[in-house]
Order: C-alpha cells, then sequence, then structure tokens
C-alpha cells in the first residue's frame, strides 16, 4: 500500500511495485488458509521459555495471527508510515464466506484506486486513466509464504518470539509480540494483536537497535461489520467504461533463463520466477526469495544505456532497493535487488547473482 522509493529503478521496472510495500495490504488479511501452519508449528516446535506463564513460540504465534483471517467481516481504517516520513491511508472491507475472501480497499491519499482482491485474483481500479489492472497473487497475507509449510521454511532458526505486554488500538485490547531476528540478515516486526480474535491491528518494523522503520495500524475498526460479498463482487466485476489490462507474465526458473546464485542468503529459499514484458522487445526475469517473513525480489534484464543511469542503493522506511550492473559471459544486464532487509543482505544477493555457464 504505501510506494516503495524505488529511485531509478522505477522507471526501470514498471511492474516493480507488485510485491514491494504489499505486505501492508495484507495487514487486514493475513492468510487464506492457516491449515498448513498446523504442520509448521509442529515441525519447528518452541522458543525457550522463561519461567512463568508459558509464552508462544514463534510458529504458535504466527498460526494464531494467520487464522485470524478467518473473521467473517471487518471494516476499518487503517495508515502506513515511514520513518523518512511517508503517510498512507486507505479504508478496508473484509469479508469471508467458507472458503471465499473478498476485500475492498479503497486508498484515502495520493492519486485515487480501488482494489479489489477475490482469494488471489486481485483488480486494481483507476479512475483518472480509467484503466483496471488485472493480476493474481500467489498467495495473501501479511506473511504470505508462511503458509507455504512444505517449502523448508524453518522460521524458528531466524527468529525469535517473546511477548512483549499489551496495549490498545483503535479501542482494542492486544496482545503485543516482539518477532526478533537471529542475525543481521533481516528486521525484526512488534506486532499487536487483537486479544479475541488475534487480528493484527498494529504492526512494526525494527531495525538492530530496535528503532522502528514503518509502522501500519488501524485507526478504526469495527469487527463484525455488515459487509456482502456479493455486493463488493458485483463492484469488482463492473468493468464497463474501463480499459482492462490483464498483467502479462510466465512462470519460468532462472536455470532456463541462465541465471543462477553462487552463494545463497541464510535463510531465505527461492519460491518463483516469472518474465515480464517491459516493452515490445525486451522483457524482466523476476527471481523470488523468502524466509518466511522477508521477501526479496532480484530483477534481471539487458542493460539499456538510456533507462539505466545510476547503480547504487535507495530506501524507504523498511523497503530498499539496490542496483547493479553486471557485464560477464558476452552479455550487459540490468540488476534490481528489492526487500525489506537491511542494505546487506541486497548486496549478498546482488553480488551473489551470476549467468550460468
Amino acid at each position: 500500500m504505501i510506494a516503495a522509493g524505488l529511485g531509478s529503478a522505477s522507471r526501470a521496472l514498471p511492474g516493480a511495485r507488485l510485491r514491494v510495500g504489499t505486505r501492508w495490504l495484507g495487514l487486514a488479511a493475513l492468510a487464506w488458509c492457516a491449515g498448513g501452519l498446523v504442520t509448521l508449528a509442529g515441525a519447528q516446535g518452541a522458543t525457550d521459555r522463561s519461567v512463568g506463564p508459558p509464552q508462544r513460540s514463534v510458529a504458535e504465534w504466527l498460526v494464531r495471527l494467520q487464522q485470524a483471517s478467518r473473521l467473517p467481516s471487518y471494516v476499518g481504517t487503517f495508515v502506513v508510515s515511514s520513518a523518512s516520513g511517508a503517510l498512507s491511508s486507505a479504508r478496508i472491507w473484509h469479508v469471508c464466506e467458507g472458503e471465499v475472501q473478498m476485500e475492498r480497499v479503497e486508498a484515502l491519499t495520493g492519486a485515487p484506486r480501488s482494489t479489489f482482491r477475490r482469494n488471489e485474483a486481485v483488480m486494481t481500479f483507476l479512475p483518472e486513466a480509467r484503466v483496471v489492472k488485472v493480476d493474481q497473487r500467489d498467495s495473501g497475507g501479511m506473511f504470505p509464504n508462511l503458509l507455504n509449510a512444505g517449502q523448508g521454511f524453518a522460521t524458528a532458526d531466524y527468529y525469535t518470539a517473546s511477548e512483549a505486554g499489551q496495549g490498545r488500538v483503535a479501542g482494542f485490547d492486544a496482545d503485543i509480540v516482539l518477532l526478533q531476528p537471529r542475525d543481521d540478515w533481516r528486521f525484526g516486526y512488534r506486532i499487536w494483536s487483537e486479544k479475541r480474535s488475534g487480528l493484527v491491528v498494529k504492526s512494526q518494523t525494527v531495525d538492530a537497535q530496535g528503532r522502528v522503520l514503518e509502522q501500519a495500524a488501524f485507526s478504526e475498526l469495527q469487527l463484525d461489520a455488515p459487509v456482502r460479498a456479493d455486493k463488493l463482487r458485483q463492484l469488482m466485476d463492473n468493468t464497463e467504461g474501463y480499459r482492462v489490462m490483464k498483467a502479462e507474465r510466465v512462470r519460468t526458473t532462472p536455470e532456463s533463463e541462465g541465471w543462477r546464485l553462487k552463494s545463497g542468503v541464510p535463510g531465505f529459499l527461492p519460491q518463483s520466477c516469472y518474465r515480464r514484458p517491459v516493452s515490445p522487445v525486451s522483457s524482466v526475469v523476476q527471481w523470488v526469495f523468502s524466509d518466511g517473513l522477508a521477501t526479496v525480489s532480484l530483477f534481471m534484464q539487458p542493460f539499456d544505456r538510456e533507462r539505466h543511469d545510476r547503480e547504487g542503493l535507495s530506501g524507504m522506511g523498511a523497503t530498499h532497493t539496490m542496483t547493479r550492473r553486471l557485464s560477464e559471459r558476452g552479455g550487459d544486464w540490468w540488476i534490481t535487488a528489492v526487500g525489506e532487509v537491511p542494505p546487506g543482505t541486497l548486496k549478498a544477493f546482488v553480488h551473489g547473482l551470476e549467468r550460468r555457464p
């Protein structure tokens, strides 16, 4: 929901924002299905427990947060802010009927925009341009990759969980949990979970010094609100007067595209790889990694002197972007790494990337 500071990368990668900064959109809908997380919780075990009341493990907390998405309905306004001063807000309507989950998210700041989501199908209406963009998401939620319990994530090996008291957000009492990284490759998270339902009502991304890099919170929230799935469906399907643009992407593999990582980053596993057109004669390959909480995307495309004018690092809030020109094996390439991770993590990805022999 909050626009990431991609700098020159945004000109080079029109599709780069598809995954960057969308975690806060998932604040109001943490998962589509929590069943697989039961296996995850059992596999990872519990964190160290101190004397006193038992505390939830990393996996147990995440199961609770994910299961909160099964709430029948709610309506609320949430605000996203970053340490750099960026601020955005949106109004959200959420409803769950059986296996179908639907949302409407109306941007309250910036250019007018309405996003509808039905399970993995996403449609974004841009009224000023009279355009609606259609896409598919692999999964939903604040930490969507946790749903892939069989993908080998060992979240408890890289994060610890500790209960940090209670708080009050948008008029609701909440438990506070701190998910702290065990190393310097990732950020930590401070999360407010509504006591009755488990719904995340506030979340902060924090660095190694405990400084808040980015924050999202409901300023107003109504649980069990009268939201009708059929009404949202009608609004979502009404594209009259709009030009429909379907996202073009083809699932591929890094190997078939000629890429590999000569050295990985601890805890981060490859999730998906897509090829997207950026012009009639050029395309970009997106390779996605996750440790179960944080996500990093690598974008690789042929170098274009007209568009790729500056290498370097930029950031806004918790999101960082690194660009680099790579010349090897007879080719000239432009590499962009984007993720809500420390700059050193992006550097490790960028410098570990190479063309296959």
